[in-house]
């Protein structure tokens, strides 16, 4: 876990000699010290990807001074840099439909600290939630779709999104098709979660076509959104066996434990700077 006074910093460049050595060396000679570093070169694509955590030995650490010194030797190197101060908290909008475990895992996790998130705002296209966003004192919105309503509805989320100067957007079991304006709109900055179980079950009652299959693995997928639906770029998957002692309720609970522990990975590892998006595919450095 993230140390509360750590800073992060994330970079991507060609895939060239010294790559890590200007960062390091860098660190070392300013007294930063380094926590935790992760690196990895794509040698398919030829690139290089790193993210360190480190913090000052003594006094504090500038960001513009940071910025100003460090810049022109990330310019001998292509690489493209972000630099994240210990205090920053990602304004996170969570999406959500009907079930509420995705949302309640993460309210629980907001309230208790583990995700160093603000969430200040909760939309849904039900009204069946808003208890809950009540009793965390966090506005909701019910904004109803049906197919004619449908961009009229999204023109609202991305109103609301703008108005509450939103980083993240977490879809918590949100059970609509976003429109291809809405997901590129939302490229690289929003996060769904969804089943995942072999043989693939699309439509109504998944669980319970796995069942009559006879399903012997249950599991989830949390990924980026895009215009294909439920291929976006992976973040984190979970998965647990099953066999045929478990009936649908039971699969559905198994289900949903594993799609809360998968979506709050995922999400973290975003606010914490551990996924670098390069194409479909991501680089994760998990913890």
């Amino acid at each position: 876990m993230k140390k509360p006074d750590s800073w992060i910093f994330t970079a991507s460049c060609p895939s060239v000699l010294g790559t890590v050595d200007v960062v390091t060396r860098f660190m070392a000679e300013n007294g930063y010290y380094v926590d935790e570093i992760h690196s990895f070169d794509d040698t398919v694509i030829g690139r290089f990807f790193i993210r360190v955590e480190f913090r000052p030995q003594s006094g504090e650490c500038n960001f513009e001074q940071f910025s100003e010194q460090f810049s022109a030797r990330a310019s001998e190197f292509e690489m493209e840099w972000e630099l994240t101060r210990p205090d920053h908290k990602p304004r996170v909008a969570i999406l959500v439909s009907k079930f509420d475990h995705c949302l309640n895992d993460l309210l629980y996790r907001y309230r208790t600290g583990q995700l160093g998130i603000e969430v200040p705002v909760i939309i849904s296209n039900h009204p069946d939630l808003e208890h809950l966003a009540q009793w965390h004192g966090i506005p909701y919105y019910h904004l109803p779709i049906t197919a004619d309503t449908k961009p009229q509805q999204e023109a609202e989320i991305i109103r609301l999104l703008e108005d509450y100067e939103i980083d993240l957007v977490v879809l918590a079991r949100y059970m609509q098709v976003l429109s291809p304006d809405m997901c590129q709109y939302l490229d690289g900055k929003a996060i769904n979660i969804h089943h995942s179980l072999l043989p693939g079950f699309k439509g109504a009652r998944p669980y319970h076509q796995a069942w009559e299959k006879g399903v012997k693995m249950v599991g989830a997928t949390a990924h980026y959104v895009n215009n294909d639906l439920d291929e976006g770029p992976i973040i984190t998957q979970g998965i647990q066996t099953v066999d045929h002692a478990h009936y649908p309720e039971d699969l559905v609970a198994k289900g949903q434990d594993i799609e809360r522990v998968t979506l709050f990975n995922a999400v973290r590892y975003h606010i914490q700077k551990r996924v670098f998006l390069h194409g479909k595919r991501t680089v994760v450095f998990s913890n």
